[in-house]
């Protein structure tokens, strides 16, 4: 499970009773008339650049053109709205946010281009051309500040939404840890509903507030404006859809979270079929055109920072040679895609003779990866260079060979996998990665069981987007240095 990312929401009070008032955080109305300032100010922006860039002065030929880069903030605020980027749902988690924005953006271009070409007017495609995906831009940035701002603020425990968490009890006690450990999601489990009750107990140090038929009560009695479904054969179809009439009056948002979520999410479609809705589950695509995408673009962005990164890594080379006797790179065998053997390049950040040191040691972690929070083996050097994950840029040579890939699973070690369960031998699948979820999520704070589970979401739901969003929110958590040792 992951956060949000796990949970569909299926019922947002559509319909509500004459008179319900809707249970929305009040910190929503805030984050909203924020995100509409912003937007505002990034077209006023992108508009004024535009305006400027392309006539320069005031003329009379472009006093037009003035009232559009004038009216054109209201407009764009208008088409984001249109396309629902101002929802309380869309705000400050995932990734639909910004991709609304940017539907936003190419329904405004598409939109100007063929009322130009039906009124038959005359318009400055310049100024178009720079003008919208300016004011795009711009939004994408404001909204991203935004976020960043809110999970600073959700770090310290405000802004959460209060959630009732419904199911059995080892699913619920996993979403509240999940949630606390990634405060950014946004949800706090204030209550808990258990089939059988257990009401007074305590779930991990959330309060158990009875059975399945008190959802409604536990919502009113702790102000929760979001209920939690997981997966529970008890809350069948009929109950669920029972539970959203109840809910209904209080405008109580719905979510749910599906078995299969975690095995096949984002390669699950809906298709209704002689009135009732079939979930369809797509087979990963672990080969074929997107796979030879990827491998282009894995190799094309690889050589490219080599080049630009080559004062660095010489650099490096040069300090890990004066500040400890021996090579400057490490060399060690690793297993890749198809339990093919590989060797993987990183910069040297031990003591000589440490791999005959490691008997004498004891892993700080559960499983079979061997972690140690403070290592006597690593140098003064070497700990930096591992809090920011310099060590691994030679791996780049790695993905330029095709051993390696930008993102993918952690590549192990070959007793690591002499170890391995039919379950995890799947990670080897892919080829392994130089960041991957594991990096994004906690790196070597990770327990073993949640490593494994992140590696396998990865081989089921690659896509060349996901790469994307994982090399951007790399950056953060290098800079961030946390969970790595």
């Amino acid at each position: 499970m992951r956060g949000h990312e796990l949970l569909t929401v299926v019922w947002a009070g559509q319909g509500v009773t004459r008179g319900a008032r809707p249970r929305t955080p009040s910190w929503v109305h805030s984050y909203r008339l924020r995100a509409v300032l912003g937007d505002l100010c990034g077209a006023w922006l992108g508009a004024g650049a535009a305006f400027t860039v392309r006539f320069g002065g005031l003329t009379p030929y472009v006093l037009p053109y003035l009232l559009v880069s004038l009216a054109l903030p209201l407009v764009w605020c208008g088409a984001v709205a249109l396309s629902r980027a101002y929802e309380p749902r869309m705000l400050g988690v995932g990734s639909e946010e910004f991709r609304r924005v940017v539907q936003a953006g190419m329904a405004l271009t598409a939109g100007t281009a063929i009322g130009s070409y039906v009124t038959k007017t005359d318009v400055a495609r310049g100024y178009v051309v720079l003008a919208l995906p300016l004011v795009t831009l711009l939004t994408l940035i404001f909204r991203h500040a935004l976020r960043r701002a809110l999970y600073r603020r959700r770090a310290s425990g405000a802004c959460m939404r209060k959630v009732v968490a419904v199911g059995h009890a080892a699913s619920i006690a996993e979403l509240v840890r999940l949630f606390r450990r990634e405060r950014h999601h946004g949800m706090d489990v204030v209550a808990a509903c258990l089939p059988g009750g257990h009401a007074g107990e305590r779930l991990d140090e959330v309060p158990v507030a009875g059975d399945l038929s008190d959802v409604p009560l536990a919502v009113e009695h702790f102000a929760a404006d979001t209920v939690a479904v997981l997966a529970c054969p008890e809350m069948d179809g009929q109950a669920l859809r029972r539970l959203a009439w109840r809910l209904e009056r209080s405008h109580t948002e719905l979510v749910v979270a599906p078995a299969l979520m975690d095995v096949a999410g984002p390669r699950t479609t809906i298709r209704p079929v002689a009135g009732m809705p079939l979930l369809h589950v797509e087979h990963p695509e672990l080969a074929g055109a997107r796979q030879l995408v990827k491998n282009v673009f894995d190799r094309l962005v690889a050589a490219a920072l080599l080049v630009l990164l080559s004062p660095l890594l010489a650099g490096l080379a040069m300090a890990v040679r004066a500040t400890s006797p021996g090579p400057a790179l490490f060399r060690q065998t690793r297993v890749g895609r198809d339990g093919r053997l590989f060797t993987i390049l990183k910069f040297r950040t031990m003591r000589r003779g440490s791999e005959e040191q490691k008997i004498t040691l004891v892993s700080d972690r559960e499983g079979v990866l061997f972690k140690l929070r403070n290592d006597p083996r690593v140098t003064p050097l070497g700990t930096l260079m591992r809090r920011h994950s310099l060590d691994e840029l030679p791996q780049l040579l790695n993905v330029v060979r095709g051993h390696m890939s930008l993102v993918g699973p952690r590549p192990p070690l070959p007793d690591e996998v002499a170890r391995y369960g039919d379950d995890v031998r799947r990670r080897l699948l892919v080829r392994p990665g130089l960041t991957g979820l594991w990096q994004v999520s906690g790196r070597s704070d990770l327990s073993w069981e949640e490593s494994v589970r992140l590696d396998l979401r990865y081989v089921e739901n690659w896509s060349l987007t996901l790469d994307l969003q994982i090399l951007w929110k790399t950056w953060s958590a290098v800079a961030r240095g946390q969970g790595a040792y």
